[in-house]
Order: structure tokens, then sequence, then C-alpha cells
């Protein structure tokens, strides 16, 4: 895929935004290719995905990763693609793999090993890279490890916290303890899935009000703009910053792989706002993102003239 299809036009430029991805994963995926095994090996994770969104929009991103064991040596080769610069810690713990058969339509588990966590001395060396890069550069994405133990919440409550108090915009997709941290902070954006919500005992049921009323709380925790995804066809919720709640009407496209919307739609809001775009437009960008990944094999994938045209047939509709 060339260049022109993957990547923005050039008519828009802005500085990096830092990643907090803590421990990426390494992916062996197997596909069908005219009757044949087709296997892929990628670098994985919710911030390695999101950044792969990010450098497809022309966003140069900044990612701060710990890296150790095999599986480390083998995403330190994997990691660096076009537009994203790598900064790692070297630890003692390994990230977490898997192989996953798509052969069926389907994905299917064939094995996986969690990462394991990291020492006191590896997070001070993370905390210390991410706020270094963060105050750099000055917009920072803090997204979730692959698993729950391999990083503390309290980190992310450092980091918001650190970062946002020393003028840096600080954007989150978290869920659980991390996001109730990452609110200490008051991050100027939070993105969250509906089931995270009711899984968080934030949100009562999957209905508008009760999802509405959990953003409202968020806000009233020290959130600024909050987007709450929502599965299927329903509308993904956007509370604004000056108290208005849209519902964001997606393109209806038929789904080849529905894993990984939520984060390249993250991506594609905070790649608009560090190219200079509105609110409003930046969640047109990120509800194509969003609508485009799920169309496609690749997780956090989608080239941006596609994007551009999806953008403009999301509609913004006031939330009553």
């Amino acid at each position: 895929m060339d260049d022109e299809e993957t990547r923005g036009d050039g008519t828009d430029q802005c500085g990096p935004v830092v990643i907090f991805a803590p421990l990426p994963v390494l992916t062996v995926t197997v596909e069908e290719r005219s009757g044949a095994a087709d296997i892929h090996v990628h670098a994985g994770g919710q911030g390695v995905w999101q950044s792969r969104m990010m450098s497809s929009l022309g966003v140069p991103v900044v990612l701060c990763s710990a890296l150790g064991g095999e599986t480390g040596d083998v995403l330190g080769h994997l990691l660096p693609i076009r537009d994203v610069t790598v900064r790692s810690v070297p630890v003692s713990a390994r990230n977490g793999s898997y192989v996953h058969d798509r052969r069926s339509g389907e994905r299917e588990v064939v094995a996986e090993a969690a990462g394991t966590p990291l020492d006191r001395h590896e997070l001070d060396s993370l905390y210390e890279l991410t706020l270094t890069e963060g105050l750099t550069h000055g917009r920072v994405l803090l997204s979730g490890p692959q698993e729950d133990d391999v990083v503390p919440a309290d980190l992310y409550r450092r980091l918001s916290t650190d970062l946002g108090a020393n003028g840096c915009e600080v954007a989150a997709d978290l869920s659980g303890a991390r996001l109730e941290a990452v609110l200490a902070g008051k991050p100027s954006l939070i993105k969250v899935s509906h089931e995270e919500l009711l899984d968080d005992g934030r949100a009562k049921s999957e209905d508008a009000k009760d999802l509405v009323a959990a953003m409202r709380s968020m806000r009233d925790d020290g959130a600024g703009t909050v987007v709450v995804s929502r599965a299927g066809a329903a509308p993904a919720l956007a509370l604004l910053d000056d108290g208005d709640v849209v519902e964001i009407c997606m393109p209806t496209l038929e789904p080849a792989d529905s894993a990984g919307a939520g984060d390249s739609m993250t991506a594609g809001i905070v790649s608009a706002l560090a190219l200079g775009h509105p609110l409003r437009r930046a969640l047109q960008v990120g509800a194509a993102c969003g609508a485009l990944n799920v169309v496609r094999h690749g997780l956090g994938t989608g080239g941006a003239r596609a994007v551009e045209t999806l953008a403009q047939r999301v509609e913004l509709i006031d939330w009553k």
C-alpha cells in the first residue's frame, strides 16, 4: 500500500504525540490465503495499535514502553515504523505474546503468554522516561497494558497529575482502577467503552441516560471531554467542554474484525486535536477511524484518505 493512501497529505503539521504503552505484546495471527495458512507477526497492545493509526494520519508518535525477555527483543525490531519513534526501558520482566487463528473468520486463541510485572526500579525508569518525553512534547495519551497486574494504577495517577500540573495535555483510554487513578490529574480527554462503565459500576445500565449520568460523574471527578463508545449500531456519546452531550452517528459498514475499533477511535480524536482541529471535527475523525478499523483485518490500521471520506459522513446529533 503506497504512502499516499496510508498517510496524511502533509498540509497539516504538528509535533509528536507521546503514547504511554507500558508493556507491548508480540502478536502472531494466522489468516487464510488461497487455502493456505498466512502467518502475520506484529507488535501489538493498545498503545501500539493507537500509534499505528496516528502514524497513518500523518501524526508523529513517541512511544514509551518497557521491553524485556525474548519477546521484548523481537518487539524492539518490530515497533519502529514510519513516524513512530520508540523510547524504551530495558527490563527483566517479559513482554506478553499471543497466537490467534482467524482462518474460520473468528479469533480463536491458540496460545497466550502473559507479560510479567515490572519491579520498582523499572517502574521508576518508565515513569521518568514518559514524564520527560511528555513535558518535551506537550501532549500525552495514556494507554493500558494487556494484563492488569504488570503496572500499578498509581503510576497512572502520578503521570496524569505531574504531566497535567506542568501544562501537558493528557488524554487517556483506560478503565477500572487505572481510570479512577488518572482522573486525579484532570485529563483533558477520557475515552471509555460502555461495557467498561458497566463493569466499573459507574453506569447502572447501557441506557443512554445512565451512560450520560456516568459521564457527568467523571466530569465531576476531573475529566474534561468524555467519549463513550458503544457496541453494535448504537451511536457513541460525547460530553463536550460546554456540558452539551452529542451522539456520534457513524457510517454503517460490514465488519471484518471488530477488535480495536475503540482504540482507533481514540487515536483519531487525539490526532485531529494535535493537528489543531476543533473538538467536534476531532470526534468525526475518531468515529471514522473506528468505523474503518472494523472493515480491516489489521488492528489500528486505515488510510488517511478513507478516514477523511468517512468523517464527512459522521453526524453529531444533540442528545436530548
